[in-house]
Order: C-alpha cells, then sequence, then structure tokens
C-alpha cells in the first residue's frame, strides 16, 4: 500500500475513531485512560474491535495510537488548574465512590499506565507529578466542602 493511500486510511480512521468513539466521552482524561486501556500490554499495539470492522487493522491501531499520544501532550502540557478540572469531571462520572477512586488513585497510580509508550520521560514526569497535585488539590477541596456550613460559599473558601 502507498504511503499516501495509508495517510489518508490513517486519517479515516482517525475521524471515525473522534467521532464515533471519543466525542461521547466526557473529558480527556477519561479519554486517555480509554485509549489507554485499548493497548495491549504485552505487545503495545492497540485494538479496537469495531474500528478494525470499519478500517484496516493496522490503521486502526495507529488511529489510536496517534490519539493516545495527542491527548496525552494535551493534558501534560495543560495547567494543572484545568487538570484538577478534568480529574473531577472523571471523578463524577466514574461509577465509583468519589473518596474511594481518589484513594485508590493515590494508592496505586493506575493513571501511570495511561502514559503512551514513546512519551518524552519529562513531559511523563510532568504529567504524573500533576496528576498528584490533582489529587492532593481535590481531595483537599473535598474535605472542605463537607466542613463548611450549607450557606457558605465553596469559593470563597479556597481562596478563589
Amino acid at each position: 500500500m502507498s504511503d499516501l493511500l495509508r495517510h489518508s486510511g490513517l486519517q479515516s480512521a482517525y475521524e471515525d475513531l473522534l467521532r464515533r468513539t471519543l466525542a461521547s466521552i466526557p473529558c480527556d482524561l477519561a479519554r486517555l485512560i480509554y485509549l489507554a486501556s485499548t493497548r495491549d500490554y504485552n505487545s503495545g499495539t492497540y485494538h479496537h474491535e469495531g474500528l478494525s470492522a470499519r478500517h484496516e487493522p493496522a490503521e486502526a491501531g495507529d488511529a489510536l495510537k496517534t490519539a493516545h499520544q495527542e491527548i496525552f501532550f494535551k493534558l501534560a502540557s495543560t495547567n494543572l488548574e484545568k487538570l484538577v478540572d478534568e480529574l473531577e469531571l472523571y471523578v463524577r462520572v466514574s461509577r465509583e465512590q468519589p473518596s474511594g477512586l481518589l484513594r485508590t488513585w493515590q494508592q496505586l497510580e493506575p493513571y501511570r499506565v495511561a502514559v503512551p509508550m514513546e512519551a518524552d520521560p519529562i513531559l511523563v514526569r510532568l504529567f504524573l507529578s500533576n496528576i498528584r497535585l490533582a489529587l492532593e488539590v481535590l481531595k483537599h477541596r473535598r474535605i472542605q466542602l463537607q466542613v463548611l456550613p450549607s450557606d457558605a460559599s465553596p469559593l470563597l473558601s479556597l481562596g478563589r
């Protein structure tokens, strides 16, 4: 297959992935976790049955890998406030109890497997550090909301 045709096939698979799958996932952090889950931990290759049924499997895998890398770069490059917002939304849309999810993420650090294989080591360290900080900020916010009187503004108590 020529590079031009392969590229157009990859582009088509990528756009399909964005439109059919990723658009329904509510935030970039959830997208990152989802995309990482499509990667085989033994081989590092990406698989998505639906995408592979509509596109060449190699192109589907490359589309998943590309999207994974792009979303990781976006999240690793974002500021801490936006990352806290991403984490807060991720916690809200998950089916887990927020306190349990935050505790598990702090203890087991499952977000580490969400890092793409070819990611820049400096960006990886920045991302991991910022996720840890975002977890602490969100945990602190939740504690503050629990101790505030019901008529107090949570924004005032957080120094915003």
